[in-house]
């Protein structure tokens, strides 16, 4: 519960110490927090891609794309697994039986079969950001030294509409299965003002799982956190009360007296409309969506989500990310029971894909929204001794739809094992390049780290002119 007043403890500057860490903790949407609202600033540049919105469906823990998007049926059986390739809508192209549904939209996507990068981490911090110099342990918690995402990006250069929030994140923040903080989704060195919603969630399960590699279906959808962090002021009684404002004002007029955050109210105003805002409401109330509607996307937590991040790019915002990560053990990182949690969580993968990508189509958005499905590394040619692939961040997979790609377009080639790419290889800094770029944003522009010293935002990537139209 956030709380405005409470026992006094003075700082130097007159506020009580706990009515200023507080008052700074109201970081909800874009990271509103205190400190940061004293410095933000705005940007009227216009950007002109393709691409309006990114709704980037991040598989965590690394998909295998030897079972999914790039099969070698004429490999060894301890390379090849247990599923066959199907034609799709594009001669000459073939990917998992397990993806029917997909097979038939490939001649609407870009497949890249040739992301490559040295980043062995469960972080989606090179998905998020392009850069894969780090490590596993030292990215286990954001920092405020990271690399910014490619949302706060976003927000940083303030695109997109103001009245809904800009940059999203669901169903929960990257680890909160795990209670880390991953990194990758922050403002970091560029300040948590930038940093994304992050909805919450609980979902639940049929069963409870039989360990960490049996994929049981989450049930539930995400819900925005103003709602439950704030009780005192739910939706329906902002009209008739202004308090938190009040108080606000109340609690920081000496600082206002001062002069030093003449633009505080500005964005004071502008965190509280969005908190506020039916607009914000109702891309998140998916009860008003048919029953039709419901079943085609599935009636479980990522149907759930990507429904939403459909409402969210009808309602304007910029940058989506649905992190697959939930209890019930419904993951990616496959170093146990490969092929049965494939059998399981495809399937709502591919239901996912067809729905979202068709009504995308039908609601006429889809040449205006990229949407991006991609995990943060591949896994391993060789099956292990637990039926499971393991870490494999030499070789992957990124399937790209709309938002000004080439449609019916494969990028990269792998050799016979699928280990290593032979052809085109795509860097997690080219992979966000190419995002940039269809967003209309420069991605050889910088911004500056804490040192001040200028860091380009995509790391030293190049766009992917293949995959653009």
């Amino acid at each position: 519960m956030l709380r405005i007043l409470g026992r006094r403890a003075a700082a130097c500057d007159g506020l009580t110490r706990r009515e200023l860490l507080t008052a700074g903790g109201i970081s909800l949407f874009g990271g509103l927090s205190l400190p940061n609202l004293l410095r933000a600033k705005q940007s009227n540049e216009q950007h002109d891609g393709p691409a309006r919105s990114v709704v980037l469906l991040n598989l965590f823990g690394g998909p295998p794309h030897l079972d999914m998007f790039d099969l070698k049926p004429e490999a060894p059986d301890n390379v090849r697994g247990e599923f066959k390739p199907i034609s799709t809508s594009v001669p000459g192209l073939q990917i998992s039986e397990l993806l029917p549904k997909t097979a038939q939209l490939m001649d609407r996507a870009t497949l890249i079969r040739s992301y490559s990068h040295k980043y062995n981490s469960h972080n989606p911090y090179n998905v998020l950001t392009g850069f894969d110099g780090g490590n596993d342990s030292e990215n286990y918690f954001a920092k405020v030294t990271d690399h910014p995402g490619m949302g706060s990006i976003c927000q940083h250069l303030d695109i997109g509409s103001r009245d809904v929030p800009r940059y999203v994140m669901m169903p929960a923040f990257p680890g909160y299965t795990q209670s880390l903080r991953r990194a990758g989704p922050y403002g970091g060195y560029l300040g948590s003002q930038y940093d994304p919603l992050f909805t919450v969630c609980d979902p639940k399960v049929a069963r409870e799982p039989k360990g960490d590699y049996d994929a049981v279906e989450p049930i539930g959808h995400p819900t925005l956190p103003s709602l439950d962090a704030l009780p005192d002021i739910t939706a329906d009684r902002f009209a008739s009360r202004g308090s938190l404002l009040g108080q606000l004002d109340q609690n920081l007029s000496q600082l206002e007296a001062s002069g030093a955050i003449s633009r505080l109210n500005e964005f004071k105003q502008q965190a509280f409309n969005l908190l506020s805002s039916s607009k914000t409401r109702a891309a998140f109330d998916i009860a008003r969506e048919s029953d039709a509607t419901r079943d085609e996307y599935g009636r479980n937590l990522w149907g759930s989500s990507l429904l939403i991040a459909r409402r969210l790019v009808e309602a304007g915002s910029t940058f989506i990310t649905v992190h697959w990560e939930s209890k019930g053990k419904n993951h990616w990182d496959l170093h146990e029971n490969n092929f049965g949690m494939l059998r399981a969580q495809c399937p709502q993968l591919d239901q996912l894909i067809a729905a979202f990508v068709r009504d995308l189509e039908q609601r006429g958005l889809l040449d205006s929204t990229l949407f991006v499905v991609m995990g943060e590394m591949g896994r391993t040619p060789t099956i292990n001794k637990k039926a499971g692939r393991d870490h494999w961040p030499q070789c992957g997979f990124s399937l790209l739809f709309g938002g000004g790609t080439h449609r019916g377009t494969v990028v990269g080639k792998t050799d016979k094992h699928a280990a290593y790419p032979t052809d085109r290889l795509v860097s997690a800094g080219d992979m966000v390049a190419t995002i940039y770029q269809l967003l209309g944003v420069d991605p050889h522009m910088t911004v500056n780290d804490l040192s001040g010293r200028p860091v380009h935002i995509a790391h030293g990537g190049a766009p992917v002119f293949e995959a653009i139209a």
